[in-house]
């Protein structure tokens, strides 16, 4: 279920992102007449709408992700802070000069905020986040602690670099093919690492039992 909430913002730029490329005229115009004043130029191309129209909805669900949380009186992790705040400022750079290499480079910068948070964490403040958000739910030895801190850094400067390849490497110049990419391959890496990490920590909480 935790995924599925982690999901919602993903998956509401990729619909968002597939319908308005489906209706772009529809979009362009729609943009034009209420957003003008958001937009360099004060208007659009039909090609840059679906960009824009996803950028929008991208950050409203972050919005709602976080409204919900307060509502419930649940706790917002940090993260998702950051995570809105770059949503918001790279977004709107997208916006304002309907150029979609910002919204790309977010992603980047995203995690590699995550990576630096881990590592700030860990050898500036001799404190261990992944042990900090994870140890109510599984016990394990202080190296199995480290090494796990350490893969997650890792991944997530990993994750920033194919991102870039992804973005003005191998799909450069076509937007729509990293839509998908970030909606689906991105996703799946991060399923099969967090897998691959599960296996990996079942061993040695069993070695605990």
């Amino acid at each position: 279920m935790k995924f599925l909430f982690d999901f919602f913002p993903v998956l509401a730029f990729f619909i968002s992102y597939k319908w308005a490329g489906a209706n772009a005229e529809l979009a362009q115009s729609y943009i034009n007449a209420h957003l003008s004043g958001l937009l360099s130029g004060g208007s659009i191309t039909p090609e840059q709408s679906p960009v824009i129209v996803a950028t929008i909805f991208g950050i409203l669900a972050t919005m709602v992700q976080i409204a919900y949380l307060k509502l419930r009186g649940r706790k917002v992790e940090f993260l998702m802070w950051v995570s809105l705040f770059m949503f918001v400022f790279f977004g709107g750079l997208t916006i304002y000069f309907h150029n979609d290499d910002f919204i790309k480079w977010k992603l980047t910068v995203v995690y590699w905020c995550f990576g630096l948070s881990l590592l700030i964490g860990q050898f500036v403040f001799k404190k261990n986040l992944m042990r900090k958000s994870m140890e109510q739910i599984v016990q394990l030895p202080e190296e199995v602690w480290v090494r796990l801190n350490l893969a997650w850094m890792l991944f997530f400067l990993a994750m920033g670099l194919i991102n870039l390849f992804v973005a003005f490497v191998l799909f450069k110049g076509d937007t729509s093919a990293w839509v998908s990419f970030k909606a689906f391959g991105a996703t799946g890496i991060m399923f099969v690492f967090i897998l691959g990490q599960t296996f990996y920590l079942s061993k040695h909480m069993k070695d605990q039992v």
